[in-house]
């Protein structure tokens, strides 16, 4: 009987060129509250409200058991450093859509490519094992390096809902955008 040596080092269950999407734990916990709490990326995001560990501990629980979000973490393949995470979410197998979510923890990781290859990666998986067809986001339109990001992965613009966020004492758009698989396969699967 062959005994099994334990390996420490977190699964890499998307890999990319630089980085790799991992699940999220009971073990990152703390992290992801910290991450939570970054000025910066709340204001990309939208966030306003507060979060307690407590809350944040059910969140990954409820998220790591299936249904309709996957929720994964960044993790840089040369060091296992998380710098952010995301989420395919309300996941619509009947109608084969759903929306994504990215969020990058701190500046010194953004401008660097990590945004498009963790979206393409969690497209990847999508289109290719979970089947859909058409996924969407929203974008506050003051977020230029992501709406860039997001056009440069093949993301195209569908429509705006103004004044949808009403973020520091003024409003901003959201901006939808989406792509469907037989873009995606035309971008990244050409024979």
């Amino acid at each position: 009987m062959s005994s099994t040596i334990w390996n420490p080092k977190p699964v890499r269950f998307l890999e990319g060129e630089r980085i790799y999407l991992r699940p999220v734990g009971q073990e990152d916990t703390e992290g992801y509250f910290q991450m939570l709490f970054n000025p910066e990326m709340r204001r990309l995001t939208g966030t306003r409200q507060a979060f307690t560990m407590e809350g944040v501990r059910r969140y990954i629980e409820a998220k790591s058991v299936g249904g309709d979000t996957v929720l994964l973490l960044i993790a840089l393949s040369d060091n296992d450093q998380v710098i952010g995470d995301v989420a395919l979410q309300d996941i619509d197998h009947i109608n084969r859509n759903a929306n994504i979510r990215i969020a990058i923890d701190s500046a010194e990781h953004l401008g660097k490519g990590y945004g498009p290859e963790a979206i393409r990666l969690l497209l990847e998986y999508a289109f290719g094992l979970l089947n859909l067809h058409r996924i969407e986001l929203q974008v506050f339109d003051y977020n230029e390096r992501a709406i860039k990001a997001y056009e440069k992965v093949g993301f195209k613009r569908e429509g705006v809902q103004r004044d949808a966020l009403y973020y520091n004492h003024r409003y901003h758009d959201s901006i939808m955008m989406s792509i469907l698989e037989d873009e995606y396969r035309a971008l990244y699967h050409q024979a």
